[in-house]
């Protein structure tokens, strides 16, 4: 790599990591209380999930450790988020779903998100923000391939 694609590379994980905590400082003051951003991404994922995931798929899928997801998903389980059952075909397994108390969380969440995120894409500007999606996305990937 050269001297200016170290110094572009710098810059743009610079900002990805900068704007990544302004994001989650701004969108945490505004979910409900006692939820935290972990909380409102699993309950995001299980409803958007058709079908009951294992602890374990949903610690690969966070890129967490399983003792982080066992956590995230205890509190989740408390607060009645959520609901986890054994597995009857592997009883060394977990299954776990959203409740319905759990997909109002998650709505009452994403509400409460939704009009800060379409500000910023407002002042951004809605034709910006779809060109740089694309990019975004594949730089995911390619990172999500070094795991």
């Amino acid at each position: 790599m050269t001297d200016s694609n170290d110094a572009l590379a710098a810059s743009l994980f610079s900002e990805i990591l900068t704007a990544d905590q302004l994001a989650r400082n701004r969108v945490s003051k505004v979910l409900p209380k006692g939820m935290e951003l972990s909380h409102f991404s699993v309950l995001n994922h299980l409803a958007h999930t058709a079908s009951e995931r294992t602890p374990a798929q949903l610690a690969s899928s966070f890129h967490v450790t399983r003792g982080a997801m066992t956590n995230t998903l205890n509190k989740l389980e408390m607060s009645g988020f959520v609901h986890i059952r054994p597995d009857w075909d592997d009883a060394r397994r977990k299954l776990v779903t959203i409740s319905p108390t759990g997909r109002s969380a998650r709505d009452a969440a994403l509400q409460a998100i939704t009009p800060l995120i379409a500000e910023v894409v407002r002042d951004i500007g809605a034709d910006r923000v779809r060109g740089i999606i694309p990019v975004l996305r594949e730089l995911r990937i390619k990172l999500g391939e070094r795991d």
